[in-house]
């Protein structure tokens, strides 16, 4: 029987187990996927406490992960331009990623010079940075600010946003100012006078995307002359100032694995750093993710 890191319950790391599951089957429109590697999000350790239960209710046995890439080994009715042998990248929406194989709606093919820990780690960045700039209607020759620019999603976001034209101030520690610099964006420093220190470079910005949530939406909001154009990917209290909230629906951007796929093979977008455990190895991840004592992006791998 394949193996799977299976949520026993809702709760700390250790409720993550390797285990054997059922060998999934790919129903109408899905493929079946031989995992290669597989991406942790935040997210992942939110739905694991139990914090999104309401958003995202699962059952004892599930298996978590939205980010995926493998082989396709089979291929399920009514599926056209796929088949088995195939090399790709998925998003799953409906999770699964933390095993041996798992099922797949929408899928993106891998050119051969990426590597599967870089397809693994790259569809739910992407999504969320094109998502959240399309929703912000960032164009040519405006300023945007990005808090958290050298995050998965903040250093995509600014990337794609320097290529059309955008000025990007990005809030970072200072540890990763020059990382800023070599993406193309402006480095500042997060915390106590942020305000000033973005006004030395732009007395204003047109818009600010928030990929951090560490508290600075009033900062932004001040900057940006209102809320109407913030908005955040992760900070919980925005309704309260007024920020909208970019969260993941089936038309934020459904094209965005498809479209940053090509920059990334080409060397045109660079990921964040990684870190590698074996899948076996999830709960250790998210001790990690938790503590704060990993400052990559985490990649499961088999």
């Amino acid at each position: 029987m394949p193996k799977a890191i299976v949520l026993t319950h809702y709760g700390p790391p250790d409720v993550l187990v390797w285990r054997d599951v059922p060998m999934p089957v790919p129903g109408p429109g899905q493929v079946r996927i031989r995992v290669k590697a597989a991406g942790i999000m935040p997210t992942d350790a939110e739905i694991r406490r139990g914090d999104l239960e309401a958003a995202y209710p699962l059952p004892a046995g599930a298996v978590l992960g939205f980010e995926a890439a493998g082989v396709v080994d089979a291929v399920g009715p009514s599926v056209r331009g796929v088949q088995e042998g195939d090399e790709v990248a998925s998003l799953l929406a409906g999770l699964g990623g933390y095993g041996e194989y798992a099922l797949a709606s929408s899928w993106t093919p891998k050119p051969p010079n990426v590597s599967w820990s870089d397809a693994a780690a790259l569809p739910a960045s992407a999504e969320a940075a094109v998502g959240i700039l399309n929703q912000l209607g960032v164009a040519e020759g405006e300023t945007l600010l990005v808090l958290g620019a050298a995050g998965s999603v903040g250093m995509i976001a600014t990337q794609l946003a320097v290529s059309r034209g955008v000025t990007v101030i990005g809030a970072v520690s200072s540890r990763d100012h020059d990382l800023v610099r070599d993406i193309g964006g402006v480095p500042v420093t997060y915390g106590s006078g942020l305000v000033e220190r973005v006004r030395e470079i732009s007395p204003s910005v047109d818009a600010v995307l928030d990929a951090a949530g560490k508290g600075e939406l009033p900062d932004a909001i001040t900057l940006a002359g209102g809320p109407a154009r913030v908005m955040t990917l992760a900070d919980e209290h925005a309704a309260d100032l007024g920020v909208a909230f970019s969260a993941p629906t089936p038309d934020r951007a459904p094209d965005a694995v498809d479209t940053t796929m090509p920059l990334l093979a080409s060397g045109a977008l660079r990921l964040r750093r990684q870190r590698h455990l074996p899948m076996s190895e999830a709960a250790e991840a998210h001790r990690l993710l938790e503590t704060g004592d990993a400052h990559e992006k985490l990649v499961l791998e088999i």
